[in-house]
């Protein structure tokens, strides 16, 4: 090392970028939003209301009602195709439907709440790095002083010597 130092620290890229202003935080779901022009942002808008509309137990309880109200025209044809035609098609498409996105947003949520955790362990082994990298930059000043300390006193003992 030139100025006599036996390491040079080199921060990481993405440490510096986490430190300055511009660390834009953790990734939220409006952040993946397609902002092009006004009409994406128009379907995104509508496709986040019917999600979290069709995505409620309530609405999954108002299909199973309207699916049941052709189960009894079903059960009278005597047909086992139709019977089996309404399970699949009628009842179970559209009750799953809405069952399915509840549960993927409570998985979702739970996921945000992990990545936002995740988030916040890197920003303080982040801030520990840091504050373990000035501990060191100051240990090596004091031990780069007791060497000069040390190689004075070596300097003036060979003369002595001499």
């Amino acid at each position: 090392m030139e100025d006599g130092t036996a390491y040079a620290y080199e921060q990481h890229p993405r440490t510096t970028q986490r430190l300055s202003v511009q660390d834009p935080g953790p990734v939220h779901i409006a952040d993946q939003l397609q902002r092009h022009n006004n009409m994406t942002r128009f379907n995104a808008w509508l496709a986040v209301k019917v999600t979290g509309g069709v995505g409620t137990m309530w609405c999954a309880y108002a299909f199973a009602a309207l699916a049941i109200v052709s189960l009894p025209s079903a059960i009278a044809s005597h047909n086992p195709v139709v019977l089996v035609s309404w399970i699949s098609q009628t009842f179970l498409q559209l009750v799953l439907l809405s069952v399915i996105i509840v549960g993927q947003n409570v998985l979702a949520a739970a996921a945000d709440k992990r990545s936002e955790a995740t988030y916040e362990d890197a920003a303080a082994v982040l801030h520990e790095a840091v504050q373990i990298q000035s501990h060191l930059a100051s240990q090596d000043q004091v031990l780069d002083s007791l060497l000069a300390k040390l190689d004075a006193l070596n300097a003036s003992a060979e003369q002595t010597t001499k």
